[in-house]
């Protein structure tokens, strides 16, 4: 099916306020964001056809606006952003230009495809798993999932409410920290990270050539940042935190589209129905369960990360697997993204994947995790650390 990143038909052009401090930048939306007069598909035809359509825009959408930039396009995106690799049985998977043949990574497929091949400057995505973090660390991109809770999320389609955050991506930091500081409402900070912590069990967990591409970047952090030390990130185990985001948020996935589904009864994908299926039987005993490690998610990276602190660690495990995988090969790949992303969801620290490193020519990131609320914290690191 179709590369293109864009959703099909006559392209959407809305110009910006003039004079706003993004005024001349380019943007695109995820199609999960509202545009007026405009459906909101999701990824899924039938959730075009089957709700109304929007009469105000996204408030992300009308930030940008306001600031000047000029909406050039909705993007496609995994289904109703049930998905990690940019793959949508209706849509098609936009291109991966860092890594043509390899997916681009998702939910928020075709926004990093249209940044990465330059028909935009920034563009909204949505993060509840990993849904910014994986195609900005695939596809080459500065992408940040902020603090959980701290933009509004009016006009933007849930999936798992208690994860999900609007995010965006740039291909160099100095736009990214234009397009931060509008959404954000805040300039990058002052002063610099005080102390880093390196995520041992993180970068343990990646594969060793992704390890190996992203230390020479390290050491540069490192340089900027010379307060240091190893730390373990997940005492449970990183596979014992990515067992509870696939808990919890396909839970409350099935709550959010139940009430869709038992009214108009839409077509998904296989691998999406599955999900939902399964996530309808969740054991009471396996919610509560992950609930609990929620919160030891939660007081651990409290503990790791107080005001002036910064983590790393690898995006992503490896870079852009191959497009059009089976089913059977696919299901370890993302169980194995996950784990590096798990953290988001729980804790709802703000992380910013930061470009420059490759692996076999295709792109891997290295993440940069702060205290909730200190999302400013990493748009000055990247400043800083493209720089250096």
């Amino acid at each position: 099916m179709s590369q293109d990143p864009f959703l099909p038909g006559p392209r959407l052009r809305l110009a910006g306020r003039a004079g706003g401090p993004l005024d001349g930048l380019r943007f695109a939306a995820k199609d999960l964001f509202d545009v007026a007069g405009h459906p909101t598909g999701g990824g899924n035809p039938d959730w075009a056809r089957q709700n109304p359509v929007p009469t105000r825009h996204a408030w992300a959408v009308q930030a940008l606006l306001d600031a000047g930039a000029m909406l050039v396009g909705k993007t496609v995106t995994d289904e109703v952003s049930l998905g990690i690799l940019g793959e949508n049985a209706f849509d098609g998977t936009p291109l991966n230009p860092a890594a043509p043949g390899h997916v681009p990574g998702g939910s928020s497929s075709g926004s990093a495809s249209a940044v990465a091949q330059g028909m935009c400057e920034t563009a909204l995505g949505t993060d509840t798993g990993g849904s910014v973090r994986v195609p900005a660390s695939f596809c080459g991109l500065y992408g940040i999932r902020p603090t959980h809770g701290r933009l509004d999320l009016a006009g933007m389609m849930p999936q798992a409410p208690s994860s999900d955050t609007t995010g965006w991506f740039a291909r160099d930091a100095a736009t990214f920290a234009l397009a931060s500081e509008v959404l954000l409402r805040e300039a990058p900070a002052a002063a610099p990270p005080l102390k880093l912590v390196v995520a041992t069990d993180a970068f343990g967990f990646a594969e060793p050539e992704t390890a190996a591409a992203l230390a020479p970047l390290l050491e540069r952090l490192k340089r900027l940042v010379p307060d240091w030390r190893e730390e373990i990130m997940a005492p449970q185990g990183l596979s014992a935190w990515g067992r509870a985001q696939r808990t919890l948020q396909p839970v409350e996935a099935w709550e959010t589209f139940r009430p869709w589904v038992e009214r108009d009864n839409p077509r998904f994908a296989f691998s999406v129905a599955r999900g939902l299926v399964m996530a309808a039987a969740t054991p009471e005993a396996e919610r509560g369960w992950a609930a609990l490690l929620r919160q030891e998610v939660r007081g651990r990276l409290r503990h790791l990360l107080p005001p002036g602190t910064i983590l790393a660690m690898p995006t992503t495990p490896f870079p852009a697997p191959p497009t059009g995988l089976p089913l059977s090969a696919l299901n370890p790949i993302r169980d194995a993204i996950l784990c590096l992303c798990a953290h988001g969801g729980l804790a709802g620290h703000p992380q910013l994947s930061i470009p420059g490193a490759t692996v076999a020519g295709r792109p891997v990131g290295l993440s940069l995790l702060a205290a909730r609320g200190a999302d400013a914290l990493l748009v000055r690191t990247a400043l800083d650390l493209e720089k250096a």
